[in-house]
C-alpha cells in the first residue's frame, strides 16, 4: 500500500493510492502527518485493502506526502563518488554534513519545479528519503529503524551559485519556492530488507544522469537517524533526505542546468518514480 496527500477539486485530503487510482481517507484523519503521529498507518493500509479507489489518478494533484512537518533535514555529500567530485583531496569526513530546507521549497509530484528569475543555475539531487514515525531523542543505531514510518523520494532541486554565496553556508541555495519535490507517495516501512541496498536512478529527459545504490552511502540510515537525533528530538512527519549520487548538473564541463520542458524522474526499487517538468517562475 502507497499513501499520498493530494488536491481534488480543489480539496485538500489524502489517502492510499493503488493500480486503480486513489482511495480517499480524508474522513477518517486530518492529514497522513496525524496518521503517522498516531501510529495508525498499519490500520490504514487494512482499511484501505477493502475499499476500491473513488478517483482516478489523472484527476489527482499530488503534494509533498507531509505538508507540515516539523523538519526538513537533509544530508550532503554521502556517497563515495559524490565525495570524490569535490576535488580537494579529503578522504570521507567523520561526520555527516546536514542543512534544513523549508517545506515551502518543495513540491509534490507531477508539478513543476519552479526555476527562479534571479539564476538559470537550477540543478537536480535524486534521494532516497525517510519519514520519521515514532519520537525519539539519542536513538541508538541498533533501535533506528523502529522509529522510520515510511519511505519515499525527492529531487533536492537546488540552485547552484546561491549555494556557493558563502564558504560554509548552503541554505539559500537550496530552499528556493518550489525548486525541489518530494513524493509521490510513502510505502510504509514495515521491513529492514526496505532499506538494505536500494537502487537509485535520476534521469533527465530519458537520459540516466544519477545511478548507485544505498548500501554504498557514507552514511547509512541507522547512522543519520542516530547523528540527528543526538541533538535534536525526531519527532513524527520529520522528512530527511539522505544523500545524492555523483552526476549532478554542476558536475558537466560545462556544468548542464535544467531548463523550461525539461522532465526529471528519480526512481528507486520499492518506492515508484518522481517526476517533475521544468517551468520558469511567473513575476
Amino acid at each position: 500500500m502507497r499513501f499520498a496527500s493530494f488536491a481534488h477539486q480543489g480539496r485538500e485530503s489524502w489517502g492510499a493510492v493503488t493500480d486503480s487510482g486513489v482511495i480517499d481517507l480524508g474522513s477518517h484523519a486530518a492529514s497522513l502527518r496525524q496518521v503517522i503521529e498516531q501510529g495508525a498507518l498499519p490500520r490504514m493500509t487494512e482499511l484501505a485493502a477493502g475499499l476500491s479507489a473513488q478517483i482516478a489518478l489523472r484527476d489527482v494533484h499530488f503534494d509533498i506526502p507531509v505538508r507540515d512537518p516539523e523538519k526538513i533535514l537533509c544530508v550532503g555529500v554521502n556517497y563515495p563518488d559524490r565525495n570524490a567530485e569535490y576535488k580537494d583531496g579529503q578522504d570521507a569526513p567523520p561526520f555527516m554534513s546536514l542543512f534544513p530546507r523549508f517545506a515551502r521549497s518543495f513540491t509534490g509530484a507531477g508539478r513543476p519545479l519552479i526555476r527562479p528569475p534571479e539564476s538559470p543555475q537550477l540543478d537536480y539531487e535524486g534521494e532516497v528519503t525517510i519519514i520519521i514515525g515514532k519520537a525519539g531523542r539519542r536513538i541508538s543505531e541498533a533501535r533506528a529503524y523502529d522509529h522510520i514510518a515510511a519511505i519515499t523520494l525527492a529531487n533536492e532541486g537546488t540552485i547552484r551559485d546561491w549555494v556557493r554565496h558563502t564558504k560554509f553556508n548552503v541554505t539559500q541555495g537550496k530552499n528556493w519556492d518550489r525548486s525541489g519535490s518530494i513524493g509521490p507517495w510513502l510505502p510504509p516501512f514495515t521491513d529492514p530488507a526496505q532499506l538494505d541496498d536500494i537502487a537509485l536512478h535520476t534521469r533527465v529527459n530519458g537520459e540516466v544522469r544519477q545511478s548507485d545504490r544505498t548500501g554504498r552511502m557514507i552514511f547509512g540510515f541507522r547512522q543519520i537517524v542516530a547523528y540527528i537525533s543526538t541533538f535534536t528530538t525526531l519527532v513524527p512527519g520529520d522528512t530527511i533526505l539522505c544523500g545524492t549520487p555523483t552526476g549532478a548538473g554542476a558536475r558537466f564541463d560545462p556544468p548542464v542546468w535544467l531548463k523550461p520542458g525539461d522532465v526529471v524522474e528519480v526512481d528507486a526499487d520499492g518506492i515508484g518514480t518522481l517526476s517533475n517538468h521544468i517551468a520558469d517562475e511567473v513575476t
